[in-house]
Formats: structure tokens, C-alpha cells, sequence
């Protein structure tokens, strides 16, 4: 039996009743868990990095790394409890663990904008990679980023917007609202401002910004309205939009972003890339569903998504163009993917499967079946939008994988060591 096909049937038909939908979804998983032998805590050389204490700790997402450009330090927030609500008002903790002293933690700043997704974006700024770090905070009734210099022991400059992505040279960043995001996908975006355009399906307002973290300087790239009107589909009229999951590309001259819509019940998102100038926008995949992307380098991008002709799967899709490569049949969940930094291997990870049990995959582009190196159990409680995704990402050198879990109890900071 096809348990994954089933799932997406049951999945799709009741997307338009969210809370029937999570009934069935646990109802499903307990019996599942109840019923199987397959019971584990862990499998895999997992390594915990973060204290054992009263707190939770974790990284984030996994299209950044928490490793500096030594492979020494590692980037962590730390949070009363990360469970019960997806953006909570309890301020969090950016601290760094120094791998070298028995994973000591020193605290670097606090933060009032951080959610069970992605944290804060805390991230180590470029070029070096080693000396600064910039993460969300809430400051002034205001959203703005900070850059803190770890050499120096300071905080070195407070920036007006909040940061979705970074360009790897440390130039500029890219935003987007935080406020919308949340109400619209929670986990997601910050709960500290209440969302001003509620109610509006889809508004001429600025929905992606660019600010350059030397001046400050900000610039409104795209309203939704623009986004909405570029090659505008049947589905998109009378629909609420949204945009997320910003990311530039490694040489920082273009960026994907994914657009959502939400009609009678329905998701449909597509896979958009521009340049940072706002020319050259195109269409990259438009089959319903798209996931998570990741790319290669500056004119591929792999991502977990549909083609009407072969299903859903993960896909290598050259940018400006309709060139696509079907990677690892057998990997037909949605995961989170990335490169190592040489672009020779991709990890990627599932979502808790019916046993509560989630995976780390090794994949090789030339090879047909991916390689497993973890399976961690998810608890009940960290479940639907306070879930704990692994988000695996590679340290500076691609001898290391890190995850977030909850398979001790609370969300922890893990290393997976890989072999040569």
C-alpha cells in the first residue's frame, strides 16, 4: 500500500477545513504510533551541540548555515519554550556555542521577533563570515535588524527593516512584511505588529523591499498588485496574496520568491525569479504547488515540486527556461534541500511521517537512491504550526550537517559528522 499517495489524497480533500484536517491528521498518527513496532528516539551519529538546561535552543531555517566561515562557532536561539505559540511575546536569546570549549554558550543579544520557523534569521554576515552577525529584533514600536560585531563584544549598527535574506557579500538584504506573513502563515512572520492591510486581497502596497546594510538606505521593489499582475491566471482573481521564502542568488544579481494565493479554501503557489533591478522577471513553475527551493548555483535552482506530467518530486530547473531534471524518484515528500558548498552533494529532510518519525537524506546527483544518515521521533506536542522541522543545513566546509529536534524532549542544536 502507497501510504504517501493516500496521504495526499486525504491532505488535498481537506484543505478547505483546516481543523478537520488537523483532527484526522493526529488521529491518523496516533493509531499509527500505537499500532507500529517501529518505535526509536534517534538513529545516526547525532552529536547535541546545545546546553541541556531549562531552555530550548535552535538555528532556524535551512537555506543559512549557523556555522562561521571556521567551522568553530555556532549561531543559536534560545527560548523559554517554543510549543504553545508560533510567534510568542517572550523575548529569545541569539548566542553563540564555541565548538572548541566544550560547546560553551555567550549571549551576543535579545530579540523580540522571532518565530518557531525560522528564528530571528540570526545569520553570519559576509563577506568573512566570522567577525559579524545580524538578526530581527522589535525595537521603538518598530521591526528593524541588528549587526552585531563579535570581535569587538558590540552591538554595531541598528538597521530599519528586518531581514529575510542577505546577499552573500554582506551588501544588501531583502524584506518583505513580517505582519501579513504571520497572519497568513503562522510560524512564518512576526506577531508584534498587528497585519495593516487585513481584509485587503491584495494590496497596492509594498510587499518586498532591498535596504543596503552600509546606509540603511530603503527601497520598495514590488507591491502585491505587481506581483498579481505579472502573467495573471484565472485562479488569482478574487484571491488574498502573499509572498515569501525570498532568496538570492549566490552572486546577489537575482532572487526567487515564492507567490501564494488562497481561493475557496485552496493554496497555489508558483516559483517567480528576478533580478535584483526588477527586470526580468519569469515564471519558473506554475503547476500548483511549489515547496522548498535552494539554488545551485546563479542559474539552477533545485526545489520540491509538481510537474503535471510526473508528480510531485524534487526538481534541478535551470532559471529562464523550461530545461527541468527529475532528482531520486523515490524521495516523493516535500523536504527541506541545499547544496553543500561545493554543490556536489544535497541533504535534505521529511516531515514526521505517519509514526512520527523524520529523516535525513544524503543525496547524490548522480546516483538514483538517496542515502539516509538520521531518523529522529517528533513528541505529539510539537505538532501542525509549533512542529519541529530538522531544516538541515552544511557547515562552511561540508563535513557536517546540523539539525534542529525535539527527538530528547525539547528542541535541541544537533551535528551529524559525515565520512569523506
Amino acid at each position: 500500500m502507497d501510504f504517501v499517495k493516500i496521504e495526499k489524497i486525504g491532505k488535498y480533500a481537506l484543505e478547505q477545513f483546516p481543523l478537520l484536517k488537523k483532527t484526522a491528521k493526529r488521529v491518523y498518527q496516533l493509531s499509527s504510533y500505537f499500532l507500529t513496532s517501529d518505535k526509536i528516539t534517534a538513529e545516526g551519529n547525532l552529536i547535541r551541540v546545545s546546553p541541556n538546561d531549562s531552555y530550548e535552543y535552535f538555528y532556524g531555517y535551512y537555506d543559512k548555515s549557523p556555522w562561521d566561515s571556521t567551522n568553530r562557532y555556532m549561531i543559536a536561539l534560545r527560548v523559554k519554550q517554543s510549543y504553545k505559540n508560533v510567534a510568542p511575546k517572550d523575548p529569545g536569546t541569539v548566542v553563540v556555542i564555541d565548538t572548541q570549549k566544550n560547546n560553551q554558550v555567550e549571549e551576543i543579544g535579545i530579540t523580540h521577533s522571532w518565530n518557531v520557523q525560522q528564528g530571528c534569521m540570526a545569520q553570519w554576515l559576509g563577506p568573512d563570515f566570522k567577525t559579524k552577525i545580524i538578526y530581527n529584533d522589535f525595537r521603538n514600536n518598530s521591526f528593524c535588524s541588528v549587526i552585531y560585531n563579535l570581535a569587538l563584544k558590540r552591538e554595531e549598527k541598528v538597521l530599519p527593516l528586518p531581514v529575510y535574506d542577505v546577499a552573500r557579500d554582506g551588501s544588501f538584504a531583502l524584506s518583505l512584511d513580517f505582519s501579513r506573513l504571520h497572519r497568513l502563515r503562522p510560524g512564518y512572520g512576526y506577531s508584534n505588529l498587528p497585519d495593516a492591510t487585513k481584509g485587503i486581497l491584495c494590496p497596492d502596497q509594498p510587499c518586498i523591499w532591498k535596504m543596503s546594510l552600509l546606509t540603511g538606505e530603503v527601497k520598495a521593489l514590488f507591491k502585491y498588485t505587481d506581483i498579481a499582475r505579472f502573467e495573471t491566471s484565472e485562479s488569482m482573481l478574487g484571491a488574498e496574496h502573499k509572498v515569501n521564502h525570498l532568496m538570492i542568488n549566490p552572486s546577489g544579481n537575482r532572487f526567487m520568491v515564492l507567490h501564494r494565493w488562497f481561493k475557496n479554501g485552496h493554496k497555489h503557489t508558483r516559483l517567480l525569479t528576478v533580478n535584483v533591478d526588477k527586470t526580468n522577471m519569469y515564471n519558473l513553475s506554475d503547476d500548483y504547488f511549489v515547496s522548498h527551493c535552494f539554488w545551485k548555483n546563479d542559474n539552477e535552482i533545485i526545489s520540491f515540486l509538481r510537474k503535471t506530467e510526473t508528480g510531485d518530486h524534487y526538481y534541478l530547473m535551470q532559471d529562464q527556461s523550461n530545461n527541468y531534471k527529475l532528482l531520486w524518484p523515490e524521495l516523493n515528500t516535500d523536504g527541506h534541500c541545499s547544496y553543500n558548498p561545493d554543490s556536489s552533494l544535497v541533504v535534505t529532510d521529511t516531515y514526521p511521517n505517519r509514526k512520527r518519525i523524520a529523516t535525513v537524506y544524503l543525496c547524490d546527483e548522480s546516483q538514483i537512491h538517496p542515502q539516509r544518515i538520521a531518523r529522529v521521533f517528533s513528541p505529539f506536542r510539537y505538532d501542525n504550526e509549533c512542529r519541529c522541522d530538522l531544516h538541515p543545513r552544511w557547515n562552511r566546509t561540508g563535513t557536517a550537517i546540523c539539525i534542529d529536534s525535539v527527538h530528547e524532549g525539547k528542541r535541541g542544536l544537533y551535528v551529524i559528522p559525515l565520512e569523506k
